[in-house]
């Protein structure tokens, strides 16, 4: 029996007029870092979404029911730094109950800079994280206090050290590439991948944040490229046109075993064309795209008591004006921090 005759309706899909349709949610769960990387937030940064705005463990699970039922799959944690959530934990807990009412697999990921990582290794896997992204872009601590404007460089080592075998898999290490300096710690970053078993990715600079302005000559993909092969046997991977990375096989050398390695090249070979991503903020506005300023507040009306229906249906309408690309960058745009509606 079909739909038009009463029977069972087809699943509703976060779907642009573009034909894309959205399968990967990224939630927000906190503007504030405590880093203040050079590209991402400015060093003086002191404005931050008010507490009381700030979606609740309950909310992000209610708002995570809406998004499974519209075709969302999978769901990445991000910020800010998602670990200065004292209830991360509990964020996480509601959304597996999502999926586990949904009675689809839980894919839950988070992308974090791993400062306090360490000792919670345990009670985020216990919560229902599958999966996880470490932000490094340097080995050198001393580079590192300068990128980050913070010594904290210990604190990540030490939840590096931890992760092997700790359920996380896979565990992925991604660098942004701002110069030349980060060219040249190409090939200790990726070795450092392999003995740990991570996949190590690159991810070319975007013009955005504090330096989205800066008229600075920034490394292509074409640049780490060229850097990596010289440095490591390389076998391209076939890969999910919506996958933001570009993938190879690193074949095994004297001292690393074989792994894969990635480049995320969103300026020189924007992949827009296939993304398959919604966005949700901190507090509670669904962006179609990270490069937009266009957002649907869904926090009002979920505190105002509106259904998961029309919950829905706000989505819905968000992701239909999902731009085609992100090839026009406002100057607002460029100042924008990504602290507030996550990587």
């Amino acid at each position: 029996m079909g739909a038009e005759s009463g029977g069972i309706k087809p699943p509703r899909q976060l779907l642009d007029r573009w034909g894309r349709v959205a399968k990967d949610l990224r939630i927000s769960v906190t503007d504030r870092c405590n880093l203040r990387c050079s590209y991402c937030l400015p060093e003086d940064a002191d404005t931050w979404i008010p507490r009381q705005d700030l979606l609740t463990p309950r909310e992000f699970g209610r708002l995570a029911q809406v998004a499974l039922s519209l075709g969302i799959r999978k769901v990445r944690l991000t910020g800010g730094e998602p670990l200065l959530r004292p209830d991360l934990e509990e964020i996480i807990r509601k959304i597996r109950q999502a999926f586990i009412e949904a009675d689809l697999p839980a894919e839950i990921a988070l992308t974090t800079n791993a400062i306090g990582l360490a000792t919670r290794i345990d009670s985020l896997v216990e919560a229902g994280l599958g999966r996880i992204n470490i932000s490094l872009d340097t080995l050198d601590p001393d580079r590192y206090f300068a990128l980050a404007k913070r010594d904290r460089f210990s604190e990540v080592a030490a939840a590096l050290e931890k992760l092997p075998g700790s359920g996380l898999d896979p565990v992925k290490l991604n660098s942004v590439i701002l110069d030349q300096k980060s060219l040249e710690e190409l090939p200790d970053l990726v070795r450092f991948a392999l003995r740990r078993g991570f996949q190590w990715r690159a991810i070319e600079f975007m013009p955005i944040g504090p330096l989205g302005g800066s008229a600075a000559v920034r490394p292509h993909a074409s640049d780490i490229f060229r850097r990596l092969q010289e440095c490591f046997t390389l076998t391209s991977i076939e890969t999910d046109p919506a996958a933001p990375a570009r993938r190879w096989n690193v074949a095994a050398g004297s001292d690393y075993p074989a792994g894969i390695i990635g480049v995320i090249a969103s300026e020189s070979a924007p992949f827009c064309a296939s993304c398959d991503r919604t966005r949700l903020s901190a507090n509670g506005r669904v962006y179609s795209c990270l490069f937009s300023l266009s957002f649907v507040d869904l926090l009002a009306p979920l505190r105002q008591g509106a259904s998961n229906e029309e919950l829905a249906q706000l989505w819905l309408s968000a992701q239909a004006a999902k731009p085609a690309g992100h090839t026009e960058i406002t100057a607002e745009r460029r100042t924008y921090s990504l602290s507030q509606i996550g990587g």
